[in-house]
Formats: C-alpha cells, structure tokens, sequence
C-alpha cells in the first residue's frame, strides 16, 4: 500500500518511516507536518491508507480525521505518541472514521520488535480493504431457530464498524431506561480500546453499558458489547461465549459471526441493526437474520461515515428498512413497545 504519514514530530516521522522501509512490503506516499498540510496533500495525492497523529498544531488529529472522511473513505490508523494518554481523543476519532490506534514505535528498539504491532494493524487494514466474502449462503445459510422453551428478552443485536462510537451513542442516548429489550452490540474495535469504550458510551447514554463476558446472557434495559478480539456469540444456552474461529476472518469480533449464533441460538426474532462502516461485515449476517423473521435495519448512506457494511446488506436485500441515524431508535423503541 501507499502510506501517508501525519506528524509534527521529526522523531515519530522517521521511527514510522523507519518501520515501514525495513518492512518493504509498502511505501511512504508523502509526509504531512498537520492537518492543514495533510487535507491539502490529500486533495492531490490520495494515498490507501493514512497514519495520523492526534495532537498538532493548526489542525488535530480528530478535526483532521472529520474533514478527511468529509472527502473520500480514505483508511485512517491514528499512530500517536500515548494512545493510553489520548483515550477520549481516540474515540473521538473513531467516532469520525478513524479505523484504529497505535503507540508511535519506539526508534531505540530495533524496528521489527518495535513496529510489530503497527504492522500487524496495517495488514489488518489492508485485508478488510481487499476482502471479498463468499457468497450469503456459503457465509451462513438460513438456520431454522430453535423452538422458545423459556422466557427471554426481546433482543436488539447491532452492528458497526468506521464511525460506530458516535453512531452508537446518539442511537442509544434516545432508548429510556424503562425499554424491556437488551442490546448487544458488535463494534470493531482492537481489545486494547474496548473497555474504554464501554466507559466512554456509559458517559454518553442513560442505558447502562457493560461487557458481554462468557456465561452471562444479554440483560433487558442493558447494553452489553463485545470487548475481546475472539468473535462474540451466543450459544445454545442463551449466554455469550467467545470462539477464535473462523481464524481467517479478518473483522475481530465479526458481526456476521455473531448474527449467525443468534440465528442458530436465540428463539425469539429480535430486531437487528447493521451501522456505518468498511468493507461487507455483518450483510449475510442480517440476510440470514431477515430469513428467520427478525426485523432488520440498515443504515442509510447519507448518515454513514462509512457506506460499506449498509450499503453490502442493502445490496442483498437484507435490510426491511434503511434509516437515517436519528430514525433508528424511533423504529426500535416502535417495535419493543407492540410486543
């Protein structure tokens, strides 16, 4: 890939471009000393991915994140100097378009020991670019759900990707605590930034967020998310539990996994919601989930920050309605309510 690198620090500059050369699989496309810098680079040059900083002068890495996504969904992986020190930064820019964040390598230590986790997230990236999924069936055939034999809560499953943060909240913000549905959510997001997560969206909603820990099941009134990089799912006692396969599979923890176990598993139909984001995760999902009676919902292009994930799903025909973000709680809350 060709890498664009934004930072207004000589040192992380040539650490990163260091990682990169020694590497070999990929080239640097230009260096870009802020954001202003960087939006005007962009505009002539628009490279695959963008490593970005997130504190510069002139423009920050989370306006800079906005007005790039403004223009074209170009990759964005936030490379900063302390991303444990940047937490609300991060999700701000996530919440954006922003993919991921990594801690600048450190330039004393020799560059494949320091630039593994870089590297490792860029080859990430660069598979859920180029990843094509089989086709609906073979990625989850329709599974006949079991027959109810206990009382549940009605279930809302949701899907996100790029952008997923903020979408997430100003979805979320408008379900009153009294809603008698639980909520599991499926955000792509590394392990390292999940349980921040949970602690950023309980700061932004009124619902309470908790983990989704094996043998616990999903809590009516509660919003429970994936914090692992193990696909999240749920089996056939009704609780979550996390599975490594399919290892091949490069969203981690992948929306289309967890949709086929509540196919499999969950025996009432629910309501299923597939937000903003790359690539095709989470559309055979919904289509499987659509065949089995749930109510499903894709987000609508104009409101993503990302139209992938929507737009596979309504390509499919797996969405019974494509919403803007301010109409998907209203069409929730609708259905909760007649049950």
């Amino acid at each position: 890939m060709r890498i664009a690198i934004v930072n207004d620090l000589s040192l992380a500059i040539a650490s990163i471009r260091r990682v990169i050369e020694h590497d070999g699989r990929h080239s640097i496309a230009w260096v870009a000393r802020d954001g202003e810098d960087a939006l005007a680079r962009f505009a002539a040059d628009q490279p695959d991915l963008i490593l970005l900083d997130l504190v510069m002068p002139i423009l920050d890495g989370v306006q800079t994140t906005k007005r790039l996504m403004q223009r074209s969904a170009c990759p964005i992986l936030i490379v900063t100097a302390s991303v444990g020190q940047n937490t609300a930064k991060v999700y701000e820019a996530m919440g954006y378009g922003a993919l991921d964040a990594v801690n600048v390598p450190i330039m004393t230590v020799p560059p494949k020991e320091s630039g593994r986790e870089l590297l490792h997230k860029i080859s990430t990236i660069e598979r859920l670019k180029c990843f094509t999924p089989s086709s609906p069936r073979a990625a989850g055939a329709p599974v006949n759900p079991a027959p109810a034999t206990r009382r549940r809560p009605q279930l809302i499953a949701i899907g996100a990707s790029t952008g997923g943060p903020k979408t997430l909240a100003a979805i979320l913000k408008e379900i009153p605590v009294s809603t008698p549905a639980a909520f599991v959510v499926v955000q792509h997001i590394d392990v390292q930034f999940a349980p921040g997560l949970v602690s950023w969206l309980n700061s932004q909603i009124t619902l309470p967020v908790i983990q989704a820990l094996p043998g616990n099941a999903p809590v009516a009134a509660t919003v429970c998310l994936s914090v692992t990089n193990d696909h999240l799912v749920i089996d056939e006692t009704g609780r979550f539990a996390h599975v490594a396969e399919p290892k091949d599979e490069p969203y981690r923890p992948s929306v289309d996994v967890f949709f086929r176990s509540l196919v499999r598993n969950w025996r009432q139909p629910g309501q299923a919601v597939l937000l903003t984001g790359m690539g095709r995760d989470g559309a055979a999902g919904l289509l499987a989930l659509r065949q089995a009676n749930w109510h499903t919902i894709a987000q609508d292009e104009a409101s993503c920050v990302v139209y992938g994930m929507p737009r596979a799903a309504a390509e499919l025909k797996a969405a019974v309605e494509v919403l803007s973000t301010e109409n998907v709680a209203a069409s929730l809350l609708r259905r909760c309510n007649q049950r």
